[in-house]
């Protein structure tokens, strides 16, 4: 015996919707009508029709289903999915092992949430979980312990990970980026902790240095940690040994800024390698060009700064600089921006040396006045590095000082202008081309900053093992791997220029400012897409694409009915999904491991 619902034409008037009755006698099957609903709405009757199908009725829509909780998702399906048709999984690690998995994880809640490795290994337990990333991935409970034992695993296979990105990013480009920075260290216990040139502005503490190398499009490659001491300079030779020797590469230009790609290390490390190199010159080997060192001798410069031309590249050559064409560009924005500064300098420690003569006026005169003269002088005149442009008369009496204005004027004459250095010749790169890939070294400048200070939050480093050290570098670099192609692919929803081509084509030469396209002016303006979407930064986009939930289910009284199910997408949440090639379809999550 069973019911149903049944809709009978009838001739001539509206069809009868009527709820039978139906057995089996012998052969036969008969039907009875126990209820006529044709004058029944029809979302009643559906419901009917759901309760003979073995639905529930519930007086209220929150009886229907109960949430038992409710994980942010969104960030974790892009950041995964897009790591994933990347093949980072597989990068990092074939086997599939519990490390592997950690390691993914460890770089993803990097983007989503930088925390130590006890925080990160608490937001992926299920208890205390963050997000959907440790339930998605299948983790479990994960302990402090097991993220250090992860650390010590990811340095083991560092070189083939770096490997692996050099083949995918390196393959058949012309060049690469090399830039060098620091991070402040915690405590006292890392072998690498040691006093350097420090760049985080943390006075009194130890640090540690690492050089990011990049493909010339500013996508991360390869990051070595070296001791807090260590010059810049000093770097570039492993990673000249480790672009020949590990990742094979024969042909490429060098490229790093002129503090670090000096003349000595050209001259012993590059150039006895076969590589090509592009760099700047240093202002005191720019001024011996450009200005006659002797002029008893009565030797000509190859360029004199009063022959250059605003925003235009001079091409030259040196026998001091055998086999190199030299560069030299004259930036007029540059040129005003240091003569201001300068100025301020100046004014500046005209004001303290104002201070010291008044000082001293107020003091008996003496020998002793004299000392204390020469004391602060030469603690307070060259605190802004200008005293080279001063003159001095220090008496027991008090002192006097006068600008040197032929120095000044001297080195004025240099503002805004700087020499790009290149041994590529001119049939394989043309002047303009060689100084916008120098300028390119831009790019690992962002990476540093993302790095450090905007997002990824690399420092302060609390680990003490040398090896957890380089490889938290290491996952840091892996991390900004990731957000790297993300922002690329997201471009169009964030305040960044989504036509490169359009931006450098506003600039007549590359020794011009850099300008926005016309796109990236319109987001600016506006602060929504063509579309209407508004747009967002990277981190206010991760934030909202969060807020796509992953929501652990089950019907009431049913506690064996358990499913997960994820929000539907907003509108921004769809677009974002579909720049990043993924799909934002919620039953793609449905059947997620609880």
């Amino acid at each position: 015996m069973s019911f149903r619902i049944d809709v009978i034409a009838n001739r001539g008037r509206s069809p009868q919707t009527l709820l039978r009755e139906s057995w089996r006698e012998g052969k036969h099957v008969r039907h009875k009508t126990v209820a006529n609903f044709t004058k029944l709405p029809p979302h009643i009757v559906d419901g009917f029709r759901a309760v003979l199908k073995g639905g529930a009725v519930f007086t209220s829509i929150e009886d229907a289903v109960s949430i038992r909780r409710s994980l942010a998702h969104g960030h974790v399906a892009a950041i995964l999915g897009l790591a994933r048709k990347l093949g980072l999984p597989r990068i990092l690690d074939r086997k599939n092992t519990r490390h592997g998995k950690l390691a993914l994880a460890a770089i993803v809640a990097r983007i989503i949430t930088p925390a130590s490795k006890l925080a990160t290994a608490r937001h992926l337990s299920p208890l205390t979980a963050a997000s959907s990333l440790g339930t998605v991935l299948g983790l479990g409970e994960v302990t402090g312990n097991e993220m250090l034992a992860m650390l010590d695993w990811l340095d083991g296979r560092k070189r083939h990970i770096e490997g692996s990105l050099a083949r995918r990013q390196l393959a058949g480009s012309a060049m690469v980026l090399y830039d060098v920075s620091s991070s402040f260290v915690e405590g006292r216990c890392c072998p690498l902790a040691d006093r350097g040139h420090n760049r985080d502005g943390k006075k009194g503490k130890q640090q540690i240095t690492y050089g990011l190398l990049c493909s010339v499009s500013g996508c991360p490659v390869a990051v070595d940690v070296f001791p807090g001491n260590t010059g810049d300079p000093s770097t570039v030779g492993g990673q000249v040994a480790k672009l020949q020797k590990r990742f094979r590469i024969e042909r490429i230009a060098f490229v790093g800024d002129r503090g670090m790609l000096t003349s000595a290390r050209i001259r012993e490390d590059i150039r006895p390698a076969g590589l090509d190199w592009i760099s700047a010159l240093k202002t005191v080997e720019a001024r011996k060009l450009l200005v006659s060192p002797d002029p008893r001798k009565k030797v000509e410069p190859p360029l004199r700064p009063d022959e250059l031309v605003d925003d235009q590249v001079a091409e030259i050559t040196s026998p001091k600089f055998p086999g190199e064409r030299l560069l030299v560009c004259l930036n007029p924005r540059l040129r005003k921006d240091r003569a201001r500064k300068r100025e301020e300098l100046l004014a500046a420690t005209e004001g303290a040396l104002a201070g010291i003569a008044a000082s001293a006026k107020r003091r008996k005169p003496g020998p002793k006045n004299r000392e204390r003269i020469h004391a602060a002088v030469g603690e307070e005149a060259n605190r802004w590095k200008v005293r080279k442009h001063f003159e001095f008369e220090i008496r027991d009496d008090g002192m006097s000082w006068k600008r040197n204005q032929e120095k000044i004027d001297a080195e004025s004459r240099l503002d805004g202008i700087y020499i790009i250095r290149t041994s590529l010749p001119r049939t394989e790169i043309g002047a303009e081309h060689a100084v916008e890939s120098y300028k390119a070294l831009s790019r690992v400048e962002r990476a540093f900053r993302i790095l450090k200070a905007d997002r990824l939050q690399v420092r302060p480093i609390y680990l003490y093992s040398e090896r957890r050290v380089r490889a938290h570098v290491f996952l840091c670099m892996l991390a900004y791997y990731l957000e790297w192609h993300m922002r690329r692919a997201l471009a169009p929803l964030l305040f960044e220029d989504d036509d490169p081509e359009g931006a450098r084509a506003k600039r007549d030469t590359p020794v011009q400012k850099a300008k926005p396209s016309d796109s990236a002016k319109r987001k600016a303006a506006s602060k929504t897409t063509p579309e209407g979407l508004p747009v967002q930064s990277m981190t206010d986009l991760l934030s909202h694409l969060g807020s796509l939930t992953l929501n652990d289910v089950n019907l009431p009284g049913q506690p064996d009915s358990r499913f997960m199910v994820t929000s539907k997408p907003t509108e921004l949440q769809a677009e974002a999904f579909a720049l990043l090639k993924l799909p934002p379809d919620p039953r793609v999550y449905n059947r997620l491991p609880v």
